[in-house]
């Protein structure tokens, strides 16, 4: 029987609640028409797509935070195989190392354990899509001018996730039968950044071989 992807992540294991949006505003029935689309089966390329007479702005803050939503589960769930001795830096195989930096704690790039840098992370995001300056709730409030360029930032941070997970978590996640529900979420997030070139190509390097197999 197929599951889930709330019955495959145990929610007991996330560390904050889910973003959502009010009901009867723009964002909601945007992000209504997003999740009815993924749900029917359609291709996901299509479902990406820009809905006609939507605004882009719109369209991408919907998906930050449903991104936002999904990965956080995948990486709370993950936390218990992801410790300080098993991942004492974040990182994605040999070749590539994240470092933190926030212009605030964390002036200067810095090495820290994986689940460390992803809990930062995740603190980082909510701050932002919960900030109305840059995530406007409110009708009729503009998105401020550098908004792509923040969820751009976001995006090849939350990107950061999936290249952890799946090089050093990869046997977890099969012996919990995620493999094709987070494959799925992937598959959806890379084709929505890539519709809209969200990510430099040289970000997407780490998962290159990954992305060929499972998205093409």
């Amino acid at each position: 029987m197929a599951l889930c992807l709330g019955q495959v992540f145990s929610k007991d294991k996330t560390f904050r609640p889910k973003k959502r949006f009010e009901p009867g505003t723009q964002k909601f029935e945007l992000y209504k028409k997003a999740q009815a689309s993924l749900k029917s089966g359609l291709d996901l390329r299509k479902v990406v797509q820009l809905p006609e007479g939507e605004s882009l702005n719109d369209w991408i803050a919907v998906h930050v935070v449903d991104f936002f939503n999904r990965i956080n589960l995948i990486y709370g769930t993950m936390a218990e195989f992801c410790t300080e001795r098993t991942c004492p830096i974040m990182s994605g195989g040999l070749r590539y190392e994240y470092r933190w930096q926030d212009g605030d704690d964390y002036k200067k790039p810095t090495k820290l354990p994986a689940l460390k840098y992803m809990t930062l992370l995740m603190d980082w995001i909510e701050s932002l899509i919960n900030n109305e300056d840059i995530f406007p709730t409110r009708v009729g409030v503009p998105f401020p001018k550098n908004f792509q360029q923040v969820c751009k930032k976001v995006l090849s941070r939350l990107f950061r996730v999936f290249v952890h997970v799946y090089i050093h978590h990869f046997d977890s996640i099969c012996s919990m039968g995620a493999e094709a529900h987070i494959n799925t979420c992937y598959k959806h997030y890379y084709y929505f950044i890539t519709e809209f070139n969200l990510i430099d190509n040289s970000e997407l390097e780490p998962l290159k071989e990954m992305t060929e197999k499972i998205c093409n």
